[in-house]
């Protein structure tokens, strides 16, 4: 038996969790999201607890055991109270403003770098140097928040660029000036 998988997913008050052939629903205050559940993996729904169990003990449906688990806690966890991630922006003349569908970034290049903000997304920018990312699909957060940090990565030199808030960048030891 998975470890994470046999842990049953306690729901919420506000929060009602439906199922549909092969697929979950799970609706909250801040939205729905739905999940295709994979073969050889079931989803019974109980009065205040979701729990995974699976059809056959092989290697594929103990892999998907966990990870369909794991799955629907994030998604229950979403529609309660949301996912966040905050990006810190370091570096002289560097700063970010939302515009409209859009996040502004003058980043050291040429002209501003335009990001399109997708759907179900909402990003607030504090102090013209912190982004967060917020939403209710937690895998969407964190992409969108990679794809912001890699548009400009902080530089082991100076560390200028988008870092994750409260991350360490390793630094390294410039040039020395010769004799």
């Amino acid at each position: 038996m998975s470890r994470i998988g046999k842990i049953p997913v306690e729901i919420p008050a506000g929060v009602k969790v439906s199922r549909e052939q092969s697929m979950i629903w799970v609706e909250g205050p801040k939205g729905k999201l739905s999940l295709e559940v994979p073969g050889g993996v079931d989803v019974i729904l109980g009065d205040r607890t979701v729990e995974v169990t699976r059809q056959f003990d092989g290697r594929i449906e103990r892999s998907l055991h966990g990870l369909v688990r794991t799955l629907v806690a994030n998604m229950v966890k979403g529609v309660s109270s949301g996912f966040e991630k905050s990006l810190e922006i370091s570096g002289v003349g560097y700063r970010a403003e939302v515009g409209g569908s859009a996040l502004k970034l003058v980043i050291g290049f040429s002209a501003p770098v335009e990001y399109p903000i997708p759907e179900g997304i909402h990003i607030k920018v504090d102090k013209l140097v912190n982004i967060v990312v917020s939403g209710i699909d937690k895998q969407l957060v964190g992409r969108v928040a990679a794809e912001i940090r890699s548009l400009k990565k902080p530089e082991p030199y100076k560390g200028k660029g988008i870092k994750y808030l409260g991350e360490q960048i390793r630094r390294k030891v410039g040039k020395s000036v010769g004799a």
